[in-house]
């Protein structure tokens, strides 16, 4: 076995160095023996056979040399395109002076980034706490909360999806707790999204510590929040007492056009988490970004949370240039423009197809198809493959097609990405249809 990595010279090739497979029949196999049987098998069974080898910009490559536009960007991961070059040189050099460093000591990229962190935000946010990925970040963001309010209950909505780590999981649906026998419901309320009443009350006691919720909840499907839904929350939230945490892993970082999901709606959330696309896909790094009524620990007793790879310094300077990027006005215009043209062929496409695509949820480029067919997502996804399009169904509503642009693809790639969007919806709908006259 050679002691490098190595790219394969094509993609029959598939000697990489460090290892090697004969076939993406043995890659399949072996991913059932030794990785995840049922996610490799589910996977090959709804017709999205997919070994990814290499990715470049907003385009991935199964190992056969299939390319794929991506608009799943694994849930904003690479909002910036896989491999973002300044991302990517960003790191490199970083490389050449930092490691992961030492979570116990002040850092020169920790600090670096936790004050770009606070400068990007709503107003009144004073600290940064950071975590390796999303649900740590959640959990740390649950654990502050407990600690500056002295309470233990949390709130978050139906359908919910926060991670699968530990205070995080029965936060979301059961779906991901019961298995792990986490959905003990005593101290975690669930409500319906929307639902004012039913907050109101979950609330009323004075007995909450916070109320979790993604500004737009993505694996629910993106529905989007009721005009003044999310600024009434926050002001039933300080009526008690509770905190308020906005969960911005999908939809921070520019997705909705603001920086921030939560800016749109004019308040300040007592925390915001953020990971997935905040180092560009490079490195694992998320962070809580928190005001100071709700990060009381961090004065009182500094070692109440460790991480040994929260805020790798290496990761910090990946973030420090995906926040640059995030934050340009170039990169906000791209975005609203992109946005517009999306959004004006899609209810075009739905014109055509009134009866089959539904529903388009649309923030920016956080955008749901909704399909008439309990499981009518799954079918556009299968045929969106099939065309060259990566994009994932809603796994607690499979009705909706999470649709994720990229933040700054060209206008050529747009188009490309449109046409084949509207095949696809075209082909899963006479498939759909076929089979429902065959069953009639």
């Amino acid at each position: 076995m050679k002691s490098e990595f190595q790219i394969p010279s094509s993609p029959v090739d598939l000697d990489y160095g460090y290892f090697s497979f004969s076939s993406k029949d043995e890659i399949l196999e072996k991913s059932k023996i030794f990785w995840n049987p049922d996610k490799t098998e589910f996977w090959s069974n709804a017709g999205v056979p997919l070994v990814l080898d290499k990715r470049h910009e907003y385009f991935l490559y199964d190992v056969s040399g299939k390319r794929l536009i991506d608009v799943h960007l694994n849930g904003g991961t690479y909002n910036l395109g896989h491999r973002n070059a300044e991302v990517v040189q960003a790191v490199k050099a970083a490389m050449d002076h930092f490691d992961i460093g030492n979570h116990h000591f002040p850092s020169l990229a920790r600090t670096a980034l936790a004050e770009q962190l606070i400068l990007s935000a709503p107003t009144g946010m004073t600290n940064v706490i950071y975590g390796s990925g999303g649900g740590e970040a959640i959990d740390i963001s649950l654990k502050t909360a407990r600690h500056a309010t002295k309470r233990k209950k949390i709130v978050s909505v139906i359908k919910a999806y926060h991670g699968h780590t530990g205070l995080a999981l029965p936060t979301g649906d059961s779906r991901y707790s019961r298995p792990f026998l986490c959905d003990d419901p005593k101290d975690f309320v669930q409500v319906p999204f929307n639902d004012l009443e039913a907050m109101d009350s979950a609330l009323r006691n004075d007995d909450v510590a916070a109320v979790i919720m993604e500004t737009i909840p993505a694996t629910y499907g993106f529905p989007l929040p009721l005009p003044n839904y999310l600024q009434t929350v926050k002001q039933i939230c300080e009526r008690h007492g509770t905190l308020y945490i906005a969960d911005e892993v999908q939809t921070g970082l520019m997705r909705t056009g603001e920086l921030w999901g939560i800016q749109k709606h004019g308040f300040s959330p007592d925390m915001i988490v953020t990971a997935k696309g905040l180092s560009g896909g490079l490195y694992p790094i998320s962070a809580v970004i928190a005001n100071q009524k709700s990060s009381k620990w961090l004065s009182e007793d500094g070692f109440g949370h460790i991480s040994t790879f929260g805020g790798s310094e290496i990761g910090c300077i990946a973030a420090l240039a995906t926040l640059d990027i995030c934050s340009r006005s170039s990169t906000r215009i791209a975005v609203h423009h992109i946005a517009d043209i999306i959004g004006t062929r899609l209810r075009e496409i739905q014109d055509n197809n009134p009866d089959w695509l539904i529903g388009i949820r649309q923030n920016g480029l956080v955008i749901g198809l909704e399909f008439d067919h309990p499981e009518g997502a799954k079918y556009v996804m299968k045929h969106m493959y099939a065309l060259g399009v990566w994009a994932i169904f809603s796994s607690l509503d499979p009705r909706v097609l999470q649709f994720k642009p990229g933040l700054l693809m060209t206008p050529s790639l747009v188009e490309e990405l449109l046409d084949r969007t509207a095949m696809a919806i075209d082909r899963a709908k006479k498939e759909v249809f076929s089979v429902n006259q065959v069953k009639r």
